[in-house]
């Protein structure tokens, strides 16, 4: 049941960048909790608060397609570094802005679209270099490890912010984000070299359509990617929580129910060990994406706080379980020469889905009520996840042990040269590396990032 450190112990470039993750995504954590709350000091609106989201979006649609096609191209180490200095830079000007006499608001909006572009040419680079520094049969291990890393920073980092921005203000919750990032690029610079190959292709709308050909090619990759929008869209209640609050006669609870998500998913990463020894890993998404909406849709019926607080917990667990499973597949499946683009693919599957679904469950809760929006939603989660378990046979047919692209996979990390997962191991002729849930495992949710629903991992 514990978790399996297999590709700690022997991967040097894996222990570099699940280190430099953690300083990140904990600083990041102090910033994302700090620029709302500068907006709302500088404007008072709830709308402008609620603009973070529609003004990150766009940058993240079109710099993660793009920064998919950039990881196929470009040496991923180089990415990863640069991406991570520019984000580090937003830090700094955010914390300039913060020291001004009378701060404006139009930096705010700046920032977060800049963190949520640089966030997307990053994270296709980080999805791309994992397979290839960890062993082929330590990926579903390293997704889980990757996880917790998130979930460390993700927790820590608002639970200080809280104290920090009360005592210090803001200035210095974006001072220490600005050093974080400081320590992670240092750390970063030690990655070994991770090129592409010399015949790799340029980065263009020609290339990333390759790319989109490639997974509407390969249906249980499909599965994967609607799975986790449809669980979103339907059954995503952030949005809804301080009403939900409310609601149940417990506003004490509201930071709770925030809670219960990631520290169900973090119950999951630190009791992983079991998650390397299942192959049937179509069935494990569908079963736990299924399991996350009757979670959501019980929450929605009872009056309990506690109760819906441990439905919660679970809804949180369940995803992580979905979010290890998905990241295994697609690193045990998708060719290097491709990984950087179907990164770019998985991370619109894990962002669109929790803004869309924020917007689903408003809607529905003004027409009809605040729990009813979160029942029904979970109930519409199951029967979709159902419909497409039987109209996607692949997907629930899928075994990492006999599956023809896992297979081949594991052939050519065999023919490469060098151990595979040792000290730095490479692939042959390009670099990889994975995560998984939504909790954001290498990418860090940067200042006013949207945190999708707990990874990542997706992150």
């Amino acid at each position: 049941m514990l978790p399996d450190l297999a590709p700690w112990h022997s991967s040097r470039d894996f222990r570099l960048l699940w280190c430099a993750g953690v300083i990140t995504v904990f600083g990041s954590s102090l910033s994302f909790v700090a620029l709302p709350l500068q907006l709302k000091e500088l404007t008072g609106s709830t709308l402008a608060v609620g603009a973070l989201g529609a003004v990150e979006l766009v940058p993240l649609i079109v710099f993660g397609l793009y920064g998919g096609a950039l990881a196929d191209s470009f040496d991923r180490r180089r990415l990863v570094l640069w991406s991570e200095a520019a984000l580090g830079l937003v830090s700094v000007l955010l914390l300039l802005n913060s020291l001004l006499p009378h701060p404006m608001v139009w930096p705010l909006y700046a920032a977060a679209a800049a963190t949520s572009g640089l966030t997307g040419l990053q994270r296709p680079a980080l999805d791309a270099i994992v397979p290839r520094i960890v062993a082929h049969e330590q990926l579903a291990a390293a997704a889980a490890l990757n996880a917790l890393r998130w979930q460390i920073g993700a927790i820590a980092g608002p639970a200080l912010a809280g104290g920090l921005l009360a005592l210090a203000g803001l200035r210095w919750a974006y001072a220490i984000d600005a050093v974080t990032f400081v320590l992670s690029v240092l750390l970063a610079l030690k990655l070994a070299p991770s090129p592409v190959s010399h015949d790799a292709e340029k980065p263009s709308l020609r290339a990333i359509a390759e790319g989109a050909r490639y997974a509407w090619s390969r249906k249980e990759l499909l599965g994967t990617y609607a799975i986790d929008v449809l669980a979103m869209l339907f059954a995503f209640p952030l949005a809804i929580f301080p009403f939900l609050a409310d609601d149940l006669d417990a506003p004490w609870a509201l930071g709770l129910m925030y809670a219960a998500l990631p520290a169900g998913s973090l119950l999951v990463s630190l009791t992983s060990g079991w998650t390397s020894r299942i192959h049937r890993q179509g069935r494990a998404i569908a079963l736990a994406a299924a399991s996350w909406g009757l979670a959501m849709a019980a929450a929605g019926q009872l009056r309990n706080v506690w109760l819906v607080l441990l439905l919660l917990t679970v809804a949180g667990a369940c995803d992580m379980v979905s979010g290890i499973f998905r990241s295994a597949m697609w690193n045990q499946t998708i060719p290097d020469e491709l990984r950087g683009r179907l990164a770019g693919i998985e991370l619109l599957s894990y962002a669109a889905g929790p803004q869309l679904g924020q917007v689903r469950i408003g809607g529905m809760a003004a027409l009809t009520s605040v729990r009813a929006s979160v029942s029904w939603g979970g109930l519409l989660c199951f029967a979709g996840v159902g419909l497409l378990a039987l109209g996607l046979p692949k997907l629930m047919a899928y075994d990492a042990r006999t599956d023809e692209h896992a297979r081949r996979m594991r052939e050519r990390r065999t023919a490469a040269s060098g151990p595979p997962g040792g000290e730095g191991a490479r692939d042959g002729g390009g670099a990889r590396d994975g995560g998984g849930a939504r909790d954001g495992e290498g990418a860090s949710p940067g200042p006013g990032a949207q945190t999708p629903d707990a990874d990542p991992a997706t992150a």
